[in-house]
């Protein structure tokens, strides 16, 4: 697929997964489709965000060229799937919980795995350019280029493991004793706070690089990509755990939103400044909200409910923060690389 006939398969159909969510979140809203804010933030993932993050990972590179042998296909074809995916997401979504429910799932867990499969190669070629080097030194190894390399392909990891568990929600599991809402979360948890997030912060961090300003950025993103899975732990093995990774996830995002509404105001394009700016407004509100909830959360109060959460940190961090965030990116990239 050339790259025009890419640029525009991507605008039309995040078009389409736009106007299908709108759709959906109408309908649920005067009860004709039963699905709640939680299942409305997860569909507007594999509908909107995916697509949107494919796009700007296969227009910046996500790994340099003279380091990796990064796998075009399987990006490609799995850019191809993610409409039939996201349809049979909706399907899976509209099922009662059971076999057919996560039959339907398997279908976007297979968009998930070719794109883990893709961060999984670019991690390899990664490591073998570090110890490839003459000098073997860790610190030339990882510049910023290699550590925004890097959280992009782990962003696509965080696909794999999201996909995983709307299959486990959808077939009823409880994996380690996690109850419903908590699977589906942490499915919406892993393609928003893992993927678009690291992808954002990977391309905020290329940016910088590219303009030699990017201070004490890459310790940022790495804290971005790896923390999202320790998050996850807590949920399952510590509440100390949970609050502490909430916390610091929640204030390196925070940081990374400062850097984003700085690099903003040096952008070519007017369109990518005021998203980038509205990312950076919205997520900063989200993660002081996420910060809160966490101590609550630790403290046993029920200050801040999670239909509450989802309805509020959720929205202002999906449909704000990854939405604005990777559409400012997108456009920025697209413009540099013209």
């Amino acid at each position: 697929m050339c790259e025009i006939r890419a640029d525009r398969w991507a605008e039309r159909w995040g078009a389409a997964g736009a106007a299908a969510w709108a759709g959906i979140a109408v309908l649920a809203r005067i009860g004709i489709v039963r699905v709640g804010i939680i299942e409305l933030l997860f569909l507007f993932a594999p509908l909107v965000i995916v697509p949107l993050g494919i796009e700007l990972g296969r227009v910046r590179g996500a790994v340099a060229s003279d380091v990796s042998r990064f796998p075009p296909n399987l990006v490609n074809l799995a850019q191809i799937l993610q409409p039939l995916g996201a349809a049979l997401a909706i399907a899976a979504m509209w099922l009662p919980p059971g076999k057919p429910s996560a039959l339907a799932a398997l279908a976007w867990l297979v968009v998930c795995g070719l794109m883990a499969t893709a961060g999984l190669i670019e991690l390899g070629d990664i490591l073998r350019f570090r110890k490839k080097l003459a000098a073997g030194s860790w610190d030339e190894a990882m510049t910023a280029t290699r550590i925004a390399d890097i959280a992009a392909a782990i962003a696509k990891l965080d696909l794999a493991v999201g996909g995983a568990w709307l299959v486990a929600s959808r077939l009823g599991m409880r994996p380690l004793g996690i109850q419903e809402p908590i699977g589906l979360l942490t499915a919406v948890h892993f393609h928003y706070a893992g993927f678009a997030t690291a992808m954002i912060a990977s391309t905020t961090l290329r940016y910088a690089e590219s303009r030699k300003q990017q201070y004490w950025l890459p310790k940022v993103v790495m804290a971005v990509a790896l923390l999202p899975f320790a998050v996850a732990a807590g949920f399952v093995f510590s509440p100390v755990l949970k609050m502490a990774a909430g916390l610091a996830f929640s204030a390196s995002v925070a940081v990374l939103a400062v850097y984003i509404w700085n690099y903003a105001a040096r952008t070519a394009e007017d369109a990518a400044r005021r998203f980038l700016r509205g990312a950076a407004g919205a997520v900063f509100i989200a993660m002081g909200l996420s910060a809160a909830y966490v101590i609550a959360d630790f403290v046993n109060s029920d200050m801040l409910p999670i239909p509450r959460m989802a309805s509020t940190h959720g929205v202002l961090n999906g449909l704000g923060f990854c939405l604005w965030g990777l559409l400012g990116w997108l456009v920025e990239t697209r413009h540099d690389s013209a």
